[in-house]
């Protein structure tokens, strides 16, 4: 299912589920990541094909904000190879069995299956999620946990990736796991490209924080971006974190603190995500001298780079590059 865009034969089908109250954003996230046309891209044709499906063609929206009307049933899912089940906020409310069933045939044939914020709650009811890892939003987690004791809930994530089941927690952490089924199914160049076209941020770790408390700042501006925009442009010099707090005019300690507060990790995981994501896009784009890649993205070393880039991938330089060097990447314009 993972693969560069050069080798697809078809668009990858996506099938969203709209059930009663369903959270139109979540909708929409996911119509806007999958079902629009790219033409930014430069590829002779799309990637994926959206289908929403509904147990009955009448459903009404969160909050009956409006109607969508003349949906195909849920049958539409079942030729789906990846499909998607929004949150809605009634969650202690079952789903109904026609739903359940539609979940549990997907996964059953092999469908990679993704919850968005509380949509969760659905793959846990429909059993996909005993003994798993999964995410949900962090204001249903306690209600979760009584709920579904089986899973393994991580309450502080943004998403879980665990394979073939991923759970998004809240409703904006639907773009961040949108972004990363690209970069898993078509390469980082590809995903940055979409993050461009959607305005966000190209690269969330899935383990960042999904929930930050944010006290008004004593001082008129601690904004990080002019630090991360400095820092991006330097990822192959021999930055440390030592440097990035100097450049800040701050102290190591502080800088670690306004990380936390502002991006939900630290200094050192966001330099390294930087680099690898750097070592991925330039493996994309026909570099082939490992010891080049690990030099222009700051790794260092070819054996750090194969440990960093199998720890972030599961896949070796080589694999990498057969998977999406040759199509996905030369296909973007950049």
């Amino acid at each position: 299912m993972s693969q560069g865009s050069s080798q697809l034969s078809r668009p990858h089908r996506v099938a969203v589920i709209v059930d009663e109250g369903t959270n139109p954003f979540e909708v929409g996230c996911a119509t806007e990541l999958f079902g629009l046309p790219r033409p930014e891209l430069g590829l002779p044709g799309p990637l994926y094909e959206v289908t929403l499906c509904a147990p009955d063609p009448g459903i009404r929206m969160n909050h009956g904000f409006f109607t969508l009307t003349d949906v195909p049933g849920l049958d539409a899912a079942d030729d789906a190879d990846t499909l998607v089940v929004p949150g809605r906020p009634d969650n202690v409310v079952p789903r109904g069995p026609a739903v359940l069933d539609a979940i549990r045939r997907a996964h059953a044939r092999g469908a990679r299956v993704v919850s968005l914020c509380t949509g969760s709650f659905a793959l846990a009811e429909a059993g996909l999620l005993d003994g798993r890892r999964a995410a949900t939003h962090w204001l249903w987690a306690e209600t979760f946990r009584r709920l579904h004791p089986r899973v393994r809930l991580e309450p502080d994530v943004l998403f879980v990736d665990d394979g073939d089941v991923l759970t998004a927690a809240g409703s904006a952490a639907a773009l961040d796991l949108g972004l990363h089924l690209w970069r898993r199914d078509h390469g980082a160049e590809i995903a940055n490209a979409v993050s461009r076209r959607l305005v966000f941020a190209a690269h969330r770790d899935g383990g960042q924080r999904q929930f930050v408390e944010r006290p008004v700042p004593d001082v008129p501006d601690e904004s990080l971006a002019p630090l991360l925009a400095w820092a991006q442009e330097r990822l192959g010099e021999p930055l440390t974190v030592t440097d990035l707090a100097a450049r800040a005019a701050v102290s190591p300690a502080t800088l670690h603190r306004r990380f936390r507060a502002q991006l939900g990790t630290t200094p050192l995981a966001w330099l390294t995500a930087e680099r690898v994501t750097l070592a991925r896009r330039l493996i994309e784009r026909g570099e082939e001298r490992l010891d080049a890649v690990a030099a222009r993205s700051g790794l260092g070393t070819a054996a750090n780079l194969r440990a960093r880039l199998r720890r972030e991938t599961g896949l070796s330089p080589s694999a990498y590059r057969r998977r999406f060097g040759t199509g996905a990447g030369e296909a973007v314009r950049t």
